[in-house]
């Protein structure tokens, strides 16, 4: 595969800021997933460019959408764990002015 072009790997570059900051992540955090040492811009983009090379963007978007899914399946399993320890919700109101309704009237 050929190399990424300095217009690519700057658009590159602008995307995943932009991406991480729409997820309210941080390069830290991509680092992480990506499993670098480093949390600079450079050792990032140095990895995605070995996922160009190893299957041009497809592959760059492939290991991001997975890294996307990720982060999506812990949101959603650190709300079903606050919901697991709370009795109620913030949408279920109707129910929980039902239980002060009960518990007041008797």
């Amino acid at each position: 595969m050929s190399k990424l072009s300095h217009q690519e790997e700057k658009e590159l570059i602008y995307f995943i800021k932009d991406w991480l900051k729409s997820h309210g992540y941080n390069q830290k955090d991509l680092a992480y997933q990506l499993n670098i040492k480093s949390i600079q811009m450079p050792g990032i983009i140095l990895k995605i460019k070995e996922f160009y090379k190893k299957g041009g963007m497809f592959n760059v978007a492939k290991n991001l959408i997975k890294i996307e899914q990720n982060w999506l399946n812990d949101i959603k399993t650190d709300h079903k764990d606050r919901n697991d320890h709370a009795p109620y919700n913030q949408l279920d109101i109707d129910s929980l002015v039902n239980q002060i309704n009960k518990d007041t009237s008797n």
